[in-house]
């Protein structure tokens, strides 16, 4: 019977090493996880090969993966794949080494690689995942140490995986909603604008030589046009110098917060922005609860993947408020933020120790508003786009063809 060298860790987060006789490395895995064990390396002693590992060696250019950075997408997948390698029992290293080994993009597979080095030399998955903080967040790594801890690994990498799918498609939802409308705006900008400057002076040359007063509206549109014709480089260059500006001030904590704080009140798109808040703050911290996180590192973690300065305040205030003994409820409802029924759900959740449970209906019904508010949306902004495309362009075009109609009416 062959001899395999192991290391594992306990629930208390303490790694033992030793040898043991099995009939093959599965059988010791499954030994080991019957006695509650955390199992990260399992090596048999002569052959000294990895179970299920990949062979090492330079990668060749069939290998190499795509370039680009690590997506949402990308994490669910591997979040799912790494919490189905563990449930059947597959060593921390070999999963790592087989996840990367089949990732599409070279950036995720280096930080695997190192990772899978990291876990070797004796760290815990957790602690080979914090020096990647730019692609496994906070979340993720605080969740990862709460299923190592627990020694429930693989319900929590699954855990994981839905948060991030559902976080994914509440994206995705509120980017083709603003996309239409945002493309077909810029569009219109672009077209005026190069009427304006580049095809309205050809028609000003040709009223010129009719010798005719030309209609009021005409007469306008000629000298923006002739204006815009001689500066458009400049006013070109305030609209990019006002956007850079603009992108530089909201970078900086106030000016985030009031931007954000704006955006949560402005018509038509801020209940939109409340309502995706709302259901990425409840459910967030629904799953940490769920996942064993403390709370007050919970709502830290919720603090800072909130996404808007505004209710990272509020949680920031409401972390104070619960190191004073405080209920969650009570902060929130003085904020004046969150809608009253959310903080009563939240109240009855806290009351009946039911918190994560109230957590994630709010969520999902949030999730079902999101959907209502982005089709109510997308009705609302189309006939709008229409009637301001009618109005600028139509009276683009009415304002160049008066002369030609009252030309005609004189000629009659």
């Amino acid at each position: 019977m062959p001899s395999f060298e192991y290391q594992v860790k306990d629930k208390t987060g303490k790694d033992l090493k030793g040898v043991l006789d099995a009939a093959d490395a599965a059988s010791l895995v499954k030994q080991l996880k019957n006695q509650d064990y955390l199992v990260i390396r399992v090596e048999e002693v002569k052959k000294m090969s990895s179970f299920l590992s990949i062979q090492s060696g330079p990668v060749t250019k069939k290998q190499q993966g795509k370039s680009g950075n690590v997506k949402l997408d990308d994490l669910v997948v591997f979040a799912r794949q790494m919490a189905t390698l563990v449930a059947a029992g597959i060593p921390l290293i070999q999963s790592l080494d087989i996840l990367a080994g089949q990732v599409d993009k070279e950036q995720f597979r280096v930080i695997l690689r190192k990772m899978h080095g990291d876990v070797q030399s004796g760290k815990s998955l957790s602690e080979a995942m914090t020096p990647h903080q730019k692609v496994f967040s906070a979340l993720f790594i605080h969740m990862v140490r709460a299923g190592e801890s627990s020694g429930r690994l693989e319900e929590i990498l699954d855990r994981v995986a839905h948060y991030l799918e559902k976080s994914a498609a509440l994206q995705k939802k509120v980017k083709a909603a603003l996309m239409y409308p945002t493309a077909v705006t810029i569009m219109a900008f672009l077209i005026t604008f190069f009427m304006l400057s580049f095809v309205i002076p050809k028609f000003a040359t040709i009223f010129e030589g009719l010798n005719a007063k030309l209609p009021a509206p005409t007469q306008i549109l000629i000298n923006v046009s002739n204006y815009l014709a001689v500066n458009w480089w400049w006013v070109l260059g305030v609209i990019v110098g006002f956007v850079f500006l603009f992108t530089q001030i909201i970078r900086l904590p106030a000016g985030r917060l009031v931007w954000d704080s704006f955006t949560l009140k402005m018509p038509i798109f801020g209940p939109i922005v409340m309502k995706v808040a709302v259901s990425k703050f409840s459910r967030t911290l629904a799953t940490l609860v769920r996942s064993g996180v403390a709370i007050l590192a919970a709502l830290d973690i919720v603090s800072k993947t909130s996404g808007n300065a505004r209710i990272e305040k509020v949680i920031i205030d409401l972390m104070a408020s619960v190191k004073r003994g405080e209920t969650i409820a009570g902060p929130l409802e003085k904020s004046g933020i969150f809608p009253t029924m959310v903080v009563r759900m939240m109240a009855i959740g806290e009351e009946t120790g039911e918190l994560e449970a109230m957590l994630t209906k709010i969520a999902d019904f949030y999730d079902v508003q999101v959907d209502s508010a982005v089709s109510g949306l997308t009705s609302l902004i189309e006939p709008l786009i229409i009637a301001f495309l009618g109005i600028v362009i139509g009276g683009i075009v009415i304002a160049l063809f008066l002369p030609i109609l009252t030309l005609t009416q004189h000629i009659k």
